[in-house]
């Protein structure tokens, strides 16, 4: 359990839950997205072999509770002064559901990747471009602004892997909802999704973000049947009051407005405050993304980046998405550092992951040589490849632990530099600077690295760790008529500003070129080593 700083509280506030795939984050805001107090319940991933991810949907809402209450007891603010909820988190997965709402089987996340043959079927055809039939390629991009993943980790992919693989399961649903969706769900009864967070079921026609409905040529294309699927609100409209059942387990009063939210990712383009049009920012959480608002309606389906309806009423913003990024970290610290496999003496301590950042700062930039590539579950962009895979490279007999520990920073960042290249084209022009939020921006480490790795200077908001939350809050404001767009980004404060040191361009600017190469010439290796298991 994580205990969030405080601030003085004063007005109305939000109640908002963020998912995380480490588990739900529940905090209170200011309706101008200032942080009051905010609390964490961890929940477990059920890693399967065969690219099998899943997590039971009990243990969120169980989590969301007991967070809730927690948080509830010791804040400065009283019940009835919450004047909402706003609910964020992981986007792009599924929870199969009867008609009361109850789980069918457990949820399949973002990171699952069995529904990749199926979607390779679904997509390909006797002629292909990059694995897709051209005429179903078209019709995608046209409608929607992208087109169906083929490494099998969009919800449609999910639907299908189920209805081929769990019949059982697939005959009994009444609808298939995303993991923000199914809380919503608990909370007000009804089975709706927001239109920027259904897109990637890829049966939306996105051509007017004012006007996103479901299309009939798509439905025919990808098999599924409307009363599959929910009924589609704004992330900005109530989309219903809190019942009673859930507001005593809460400890929230009955009849609270619940508002549609949104997936984290377009959450934290809320919350980062970077909010006008081609203003980036960078997330670190599990996985991470390189994003901005757009002007326009726009794909690379070689890069798999494109523009898709913004929670924020009437835009479009960049979709994209990295797998991995504090996972690595995480990784590191669980099963290299502190794995708990009987050779270690002592647990990870609580201050493990503020332990390896220290460590980080012992070894010179670049790491002597040492590269990480952070493809610990495949990769989405900027090149989507489900069978690459993570390593360290070019160790040493002089290679220490903290050159493993800080090539771990530089790999994500390094990662990221790749995506931003291709982000930076799709929109234009380059990003003067970026916004930093997300649990890795707490780190003053890999601030600097990001900032040296991508010769652009970062900027560190208040409280990154709760961005996500944020943007619900946010959200929320703007939903009950408290707050209009353009104050948004006044709203967010920068903390600290990181500026590159020239000093460290050419060592990162060799080891970005290594990187992509050590893609180029191992892909094929994942690729079959991924076959032989």
């Amino acid at each position: 359990m994580r205990r969030l700083p405080r601030v003085a509280a004063n007005g109305e506030h939000v109640l908002t839950v963020d998912l995380g795939t480490s588990g739900p984050k529940v905090a209170l805001f200011t309706l101008d997205g200032h942080l009051v107090d905010g609390d964490f319940e961890p929940v477990e991933l059920l890693l399967s072999p065969g690219g099998g991810a899943e997590q039971r949907p009990a243990e969120w809402w169980n989590g969301a509770v007991t967070a809730t209450r927690r948080l509830l007891e010791r804040a400065p603010v009283p019940v009835d002064d919450v004047a909402a909820v706003s609910v964020t988190g992981q986007f792009s997965g599924t929870v199969p559901v009867d008609r009361e709402g109850c789980p069918l089987a457990d949820a399949i996340i973002w990171m699952d990747s069995r529904g990749a043959p199926q979607i390779r079927r679904l997509v390909g055809g006797r002629v292909r471009v990059a694995g897709y039939e051209p005429r179903k390629l078209r019709t995608w991009v046209k409608l929607t602004g992208g087109a169906p993943g083929r490494s099998g980790k969009d919800p449609l992919a999910h639907i299908l892997w189920l209805e081929e693989e769990r019949p059982d399961v697939a005959r009994r649903t009444f609808k298939y909802l995303e993991p923000k969706d199914w809380l919503n769900q608990r909370l007000t009864g009804r089975f709706c999704s927001t239109i920027d967070t259904i897109v990637l079921h890829w049966v939306t026609d996105n051509r007017d973000p004012h006007r996103v409905d479901y299309h009939p040529d798509l439905l025919a294309l990808t098999g599924l049947r409307r009363e599959q699927l929910p009924d589609l609100v704004r992330a900005v409209d109530v989309v219903g009051p809190l019942l009673d059942g859930p507001a005593r387990e809460l400890g929230l009063p009955a009849g609270l407005p619940v508002i549609g939210g949104t997936g984290d990712v377009q959450s934290a383009a809320v919350g980062s405050g970077a909010v006008r049009d081609l203003e980036g920012h960078v997330y670190f959480g599990t996985s991470s993304w390189v994003t901005c608002h757009v002007p326009f309606k726009k794909t690379d389906l070689l890069h798999n980046v494109a523009s898709l309806p913004s929670p924020l009423p009437g835009r479009y913003w960049v979709a994209d998405e990295q797998e991995t990024a504090g996972a690595c970290l995480e990784w590191l610290r669980d099963q290299v550092v502190y794995a708990d496999d009987g050779l270690g003496e002592h647990p990870a301590p609580a201050d493990a992951l503020a332990r390896l950042d220290r460590l980080a700062e012992t070894v010179p930039a670049g790491s002597d040589g040492v590269i990480f590539t952070p493809w610990l579950n495949g990769e989405r962009t900027p090149i989507e490849d489900h069978t690459v895979r993570a390593g360290w490279h070019h160790q040493s007999l002089r290679t220490t632990r903290a050159h493993l520990v800080r090539s771990v920073l530089e790999g994500v960042a390094l990662n990221t530099r790749w995506l931003l290249g291709c982000v930076e084209r799709f929109c234009g022009r380059p990003f003067p600077s970026l916004r930093f939020i997300g649990g890795g921006a707490t780190s003053s480490t890999w601030s600097g690295i990001l900032a040296d790795v991508l010769d652009r200077p970062i900027e560190r908001v208040a409280d990154p760790f709760q961005a996500n939350g944020r943007g619900a809050a946010l959200l929320a404001a703007l939903a009950l008529g408290r707050l209009d767009v353009d104050e948004i980004g006044r709203a967010v404060q920068v903390t600290e500003t990181v500026w590159p040191d020239p000093a460290h361009r050419r060592v990162y600017d060799e080891a970005y070129r290594e990187l992509r190469n050590l893609y180029r010439h191992n892909r094929a290796t994942h690729r079959r080593l991924e076959q032989v298991r």
